[in-house]
């Protein structure tokens, strides 16, 4: 199956082509088609599946021929990575169009997104606090949005942003209009908000059971708190370790590896929700062009990063959750590729991680230690 089959207009296939996309994938299949007849969507679909062009592609296909410029389509996302990423696929898969469109999210001047919307981006992405805050002014007007796409429903609900995310929908004004929602899994909360604002939608099932992607190779490391920061020296030191997303629990722990990876002589930065939007920008920024050869990330703030070619995630604390777990080594492996996905675990994270090996139905191979010399 080609994305030619999908009946996609012709500058968005050209574009597609250009980004070396081959075959769709299961959401894009599936989620595609009635979603560019207009269809309003409800799809149960993981990070990393395609999703985001799943919903771009079909709404940019209903926008063309010709621009309007009025806000015609708002992409609810639940954090500023996310947001910018689906900013940045907007801008790819429009390439060959005059398609406009914009980001709005904390953390950075209000002033250009004021811009933005008085010229009225079409393909609006944004983050629900920041909109809301715009929403507050005349020059915010949304009664020209015809579509409407919440995505990671499930995450908004957790970040506890769904009453105002039910604020913006009211604010739209009555009308019918095309609404999509994507959403990994969905807890009730979800259902009900697809009951109240999706009308007879196209349901799309590609959730599969919790588990990490086929391509993600295990292993475990039994380490001692105070030795973590030398095990991933000495993981570094292996020519086949290139680039690293390693994950703490804390804002804290987050800047105390960075610091210790970079007295180590690491190139090594670190996103979380105390850097600034300016910060965050630039170390993700850094980390894709291969500047940076360690990312530390918190769970929330790694919401979104999209990066080609990572070989390897590194679990520096052992996640909360199975549920994190799954998404933080979803960060390697993706799109069929293969990545490795190492844990170090203390004597006190033990539990913790057998509760994830029996969430995600496998054992995990546990590695004894390297010498740090």
């Amino acid at each position: 199956m080609s994305f030619a089959t999908l009946e996609l207009h012709p500058s968005l296939l050209r574009a597609v082509d250009a980004l070396g996309f081959t075959a769709p994938t299961p959401v894009q299949l599936n989620a595609i088609p009635p979603a560019r007849e207009g269809r309003d969507v409800l799809a149960c679909a993981a990070t990393g599946t395609g999703k985001t062009a799943a919903f771009l592609l079909p709404i940019m296909h209903r926008l063309l021929p010709g621009r309007r410029r009025t806000t015609r389509v708002l992409v609810l996302a639940p954090t500023r990575e996310l947001a910018a990423q689906i900013d940045q696929h907007r801008v790819a898969l429009g390439r060959f169009t005059d398609l406009g469109g914009a980001a709005i999210f904390g953390g950075v001047s209000m002033e250009p997104q004021q811009t933005a919307l008085r010229r009225g981006a079409e393909i609006l992405v944004a983050t629900p606090g920041r909109l809301l805050d715009h929403l507050r002014y005349p020059y915010a007007r949304l009664d020209g949005v015809e579509i409407v796409v919440l995505d990671e429903a499930d995450r908004m609900l957790d970040m506890g942003f769904l009453p105002d995310v039910r604020r913006i929908l009211g604010a739209l004004g009555p009308g019918r209009r095309q609404t999509m929602l994507f959403s990994a899994t969905p807890p009730p909360a979800i259902v009900d908000l697809a009951r109240d604002f999706l009308r007879d939608p196209a349901r799309i099932d590609v959730e599969r059971p919790p588990a990490p992607a086929a391509g993600v190779r295990h292993s475990a490391y039994p380490v001692a708190r105070e030795d973590k920061v030398p095990l991933l020296l000495a993981l570094l030191r292996r020519p086949e370790v290139q680039s690293v997303l390693a994950f703490t629990r804390t804002k804290h722990r987050a800047d105390r590896l960075a610091n210790a990876l970079t007295r180590g002589g690491v190139a090594a930065d670190r996103i979380h929700g105390n850097r600034s939007q300016a910060q965050r920008t630039k170390a993700l920024a850094a980390f894709k062009a291969g500047r940076l050869r360690v990312l530390v990330a918190t769970d929330i703030a790694a919401r979104g990063i999209d990066v080609t070619g990572l070989s390897h995630v590194v679990n520096f604390d052992v996640p909360d959750a199975p549920e994190s777990y799954i998404h933080r080594v979803g960060r390697t492996a993706r799109a069929e590729a293969v990545g490795d996905a190492v844990t170090f675990v203390s004597p006190e994270e033990e539990a913790e991680f057998r509760v994830i090996e029996r969430a995600v139905r496998r054992p995990i191979l546990r590695i004894p230690r390297p010498a740090f010399a």
